[in-house]
């Protein structure tokens, strides 16, 4: 089998789906940024069947989630007409398209994880233009689209959340770290075989797909410090304390029952997939 995999050459999901599928051996293609013309539906649908594509992986997006509320345009260039764009040339040949998604797409004003029969209402531009992204996609459906909701990646090849805490402790007694926003740490080599088990029952439509647990921002990083075997102390603080021109939800912990459903396999913790990282990727 062989797929496109648009960030694949950069991007931290990009990144792991290449090297899960190179290990299950699938052909990937992972074009550099200056290779091709994304936005450019005859170029696009030329190099899919030049190199006889048949799955398209979209891991790019505007992801600068405050500097989002100021290059609003941007913003909308890759996480909605990017989306219209491959949903145009993959339905045209009928050929299989997973693009991913965010938690932002919820307010967070829930206290039970968020399913996919929640109806979305984003508080931020870089969740809005994500969740247009997925509108335009699953407003003219086919049945090889998926559309997979995800949340708080960390995973090795780009720095992440999980480096950057274990960098600073090893230099501080104490971090405080925002104790207020609830969501579901996912490890984004499991992501990439999760998303390969809904590819192999040929599913379609919308899905959430994350690590089993929740956590806040604190507790991941007081988890974090514990597997990498350092002393430092995390402190919790509100968001307050470290404010941000964008909304983050403060509560978007994703049900991933669904695709327990459809694919009959449960998603690990979150923290045995950390100690995973952590013991092959940060020793």
């Amino acid at each position: 089998m062989k797929a496109l995999i648009l960030g694949g050459k950069t991007g931290l999901l990009g990144q792991a789906l290449a090297h899960v599928m190179k290990q299950k051996k699938w052909e990937v293609v992972c074009p550099d940024r200056n290779e091709i013309d994304l936005f450019n539906a005859r170029q696009l649908d030329s190099f899919i069947q030049d190199n006889r594509i048949e799955f398209v992986f979209n891991t790019v997006a505007y992801t600068r989630v405050d500097q989002a509320e100021d290059e609003q345009e941007s913003a909308l260039q890759l996480n909605k007409n990017l989306p219209s764009v491959l949903g145009k040339v993959c339905r045209g040949r009928n050929i299989y398209l997973i693009h991913y998604s965010t938690d932002f797409v919820f307010d967070g004003k829930k206290n039970t994880p968020y399913t996919t029969e929640d109806t979305p209402l984003s508080q931020s531009t870089y969740g809005r233009t994500k969740l247009e992204g997925e509108k335009v996609l699953l407003s003219d459906p086919w049945d090889r689209l998926l559309v997979i909701r995800t949340a708080w990646l960390f995973g090795p090849f780009k720095t992440n959340f999980v480096d950057r805490i274990i960098s600073m402790a090893r230099e501080k007694d104490n971090l405080n770290v925002v104790h207020d926003q609830v969501g579901s740490p996912t490890y984004t080599l499991d992501l990439a075989k999760y998303s390969l088990k809904l590819v192999d029952k040929e599913t379609s439509g919308l899905f959430h797909l994350a690590n089993k647990g929740q956590a806040t921002w604190c507790e991941l990083a007081s988890e974090v410090i514990r597997c990498a075997g350092l002393y430092c102390k995390t402190t919790p603080v509100p968001s307050a304390e470290y404010p941000h021109k964008a909304v983050r939800p403060s509560y978007s912990v994703l049900d991933c029952s669904k695709y327990c459903m459809i694919t009959g396999c449960s998603p690990r913790s979150w923290i045995q997939s950390l100690r995973d990282y952590v013991y092959h990727y940060q020793q």
